[in-house]
């Protein structure tokens, strides 16, 4: 089948013939009459596979030309990075399409965002934080929604976005079609889309969890953090062979830390992005990568989450994630539009139990490779790494019951507790609180009272 063969538009397909594709994904073939039908759907499809496409090109085709000013498609997404990049691929899809699309995200001027949606809007694509900020102020309209998309959504329950989430749901008509697609699905996912969806459809290409049949995966056995980075040296110094690589970290901590040595050992060749960079430095940053200025990119799994950069030759997770779901997602950037990509899992010992569970979620074991002689094993300790030391039996430290020698007791006149003076005591006495210039109308009127 190609896109001819679905029911499109002739501009949809003129806009697919501009950026060389002819063939649908499984799950963009799959998934188009399901959207089309309008009512709720619920894909599952490994990362990688077109899921945007799937649920934008169907939207696209039942979305009508209108001069209405508030919005009718929203998509919700977790990070910044994916409102820039699923707004760049609408406006790719609707290059012959007069629609008007607009991005919103937190960590920029609110106010610039303000003037933009009131210009009008057919589609908004939307971090939840700001996308709430925006309608509580009124200044975004959202009683016009017809077509509600969540993407990612497992990492918005991560983050912690469900209560915000909730609350948008709460302004949205309820008579709109709900839209979700994602690799995994975890236990959060399915109460959510129990709550909110109704009777969905599902589009299933592949079980969640299950890996890309064109991703190879290895891993090393190794001993710490520091030995991780002699072993990745050692490996990034063949420039032929992992020629566009995205390294993955648990935490930014590890981030800087490894950015920091690799631009002694690999100067102009690497970049980094994680929460604590600004938005240019970290669109800057994906810029780089994508173009093949630098071929080295290191990152946290929230700030690549989704990110869709083409001809990642490696994937390499410098720890092992703690769930396998992270794991999925990313070994998932690389190997994408039918390509080969190879993907390496370092594991210390500790670090062992979280690749039992993700081999457990594929279903198939990672293939264990020797650890090459070379490699220098690193004694050095990251603070993370170093065993916390704990004071058994210290010779400076007294039971609680006993005193040093220079501990004397309080002169009596210092036990004394301080009762506020004679004066206010005796005023608590004859007017039973404390008398002060608003009390005295109340006293009075007490007394009056009595008598």
């Amino acid at each position: 089948m190609t896109f001819r063969d679905l029911n499109l538009s002739t501009q949809l397909v003129n806009a697919l013939d501009d950026l060389g594709f002819e063939t649908p994904t499984p799950i963009q073939e799959q998934a188009f009459s399901v959207v089309m039908s309008g009512k709720d759907v619920v894909g599952i499809a490994q990362t990688g596979t077109g899921k945007t496409y799937a649920y934008m090109l169907p939207i696209l085709r039942m979305l009508k030309y209108s001069v209405q000013q508030n919005p009718r498609v929203l998509v919700l997404v977790p990070t910044r990075e994916l409102v820039v990049q699923v707004v760049d691929e609408i406006e790719k899809l609707t290059t012959y399409i007069n629609t008007r699309i607009t991005g919103v995200y937190g960590g920029t001027n609110i106010n610039t965002q303000k003037q933009a949606v009131s210009q009008g809007l057919d589609i908004i694509v939307a971090t939840p934080g700001r996308l709430y900020d925006l309608a509580v102020s009124r200044a975004l309209q959202l009683k016009s929604i017809q077509k509600l998309v969540i993407d990612e959504v497992d990492v918005m329950m991560d983050l912690g976005f469900r209560h915000q989430l909730m609350n948008i749901f709460d302004i949205l008509p309820q008579q709109r079609q709900n839209i979700m697609f994602s690799a995994t699905m975890t236990e959060e996912v399915e109460q959510l889309i129990s709550e909110i969806f109704i009777h969905p459809n599902k589009v299933s290409i592949a079980k969640s969890g299950t890996p890309l049949d064109n991703i190879k995966q290895y891993g090393y056995q190794v001993s710490n953090f520091y030995t991780k980075v002699n072993l990745l040296e050692s490996l990034l110094v063949h420039k032929e062979e992992y020629q566009k690589v995205l390294l993955f970290v648990g935490n930014k901590k590890m981030a800087d830390r490894l950015f920091e040595r690799f631009e002694k050992t690999f100067p102009d060749q690497c970049a980094v992005i994680h929460s604590n960079k600004t938005q240019n430095y970290r669109l800057r940053s994906i810029e780089q990568f994508e173009s093949g200025e630098h071929r080295i990119l290191i990152a946290t799994d929230v700030m690549a989450r989704g990110l869709d950069i083409d001809d990642i030759s490696h994937v390499i997770n410098v720890d092992t994630p703690d769930y396998p779901e992270n794991y999925m997602h990313r070994i998932g950037r690389t190997g994408r539009a039918q390509k080969q990509g190879i993907s390496l899992v370092l594991t210390t010992q500790k670090e062992e139990e979280s690749l039992k569970e993700i081999e457990s979620l594929m279903e198939m074991k990672v293939e264990q490779l020797e650890f090459p002689e070379n490699v220098e094993i690193s004694e050095e300790l990251t603070p993370e790494e170093r065993p916390k030391i704990k004071e058994i039996n210290n010779p400076h430290k007294r039971p609680n019951d006993e005193v040093g020698a220079s501990f004397h007791e309080k002169k009596e006149k210092n036990k004394k507790v301080n009762l506020g003076g004679s004066y206010q005591r005796e005023i608590k006495k004859k007017y039973k609180k404390p008398k002060t210039k608003g009390d005295k109308t109340y006293n009075l009127r007490n007394k009056k009272k009595k008598r």
